[in-house]
């Protein structure tokens, strides 16, 4: 799932230790729609490099990609927003700021093409210009 928004709140780092000992921290974000009547939401960023790497910061437009997970507790249900996905708008062009699962799967860091683009290719008509740099 994907929404579109302004960041209008960026809550405070939370964080702990799991019952096995690992460390572990989340931040959450209140993004604001464009809607004709804006919704808020809350959605969370999982992990401390994912953190690192999202740098979102209050009044930027985003569009997050994420998931929605239930859980009982108790008797009672939490609902959590878990983003996957960021991305700013950048001259009209979004650019992903956050791996997808493809690039978590595959191993390519962000940022990184997804295939190498072909050598070009030099003609060897010009004598003069037939070394390629």
């Amino acid at each position: 799932m994907e929404v579109t928004g302004r960041i209008i709140a960026v809550l405070p780092e939370q964080g702990g230790v799991s019952k096995a000992g690992n460390t572990w921290k989340k931040q959450e974000y209140v993004l604001e729609t464009h809607d004709q009547y804006p919704k808020k939401i809350c959605f969370q960023i999982f992990g401390e490099d994912k953190i690192a790497q999202a740098h979102i910061q209050p009044g930027e437009e985003l569009t997050v990609s994420f998931d929605i997970n239930s859980r009982e507790y108790q008797g009672r249900w939490f609902t959590n927003i878990d983003a996957w996905k960021v991305e700013r708008a950048v001259q009209g062009q979004p650019a992903a700021d956050m791996p997808t699962p493809q690039d978590m799967m595959s191993g390519s860091p962000v940022g990184a093409p997804a295939a190498t683009p072909a050598a070009p290719e030099f003609e060897a008509g010009n004598p003069v210009d037939d070394l390629p740099f």
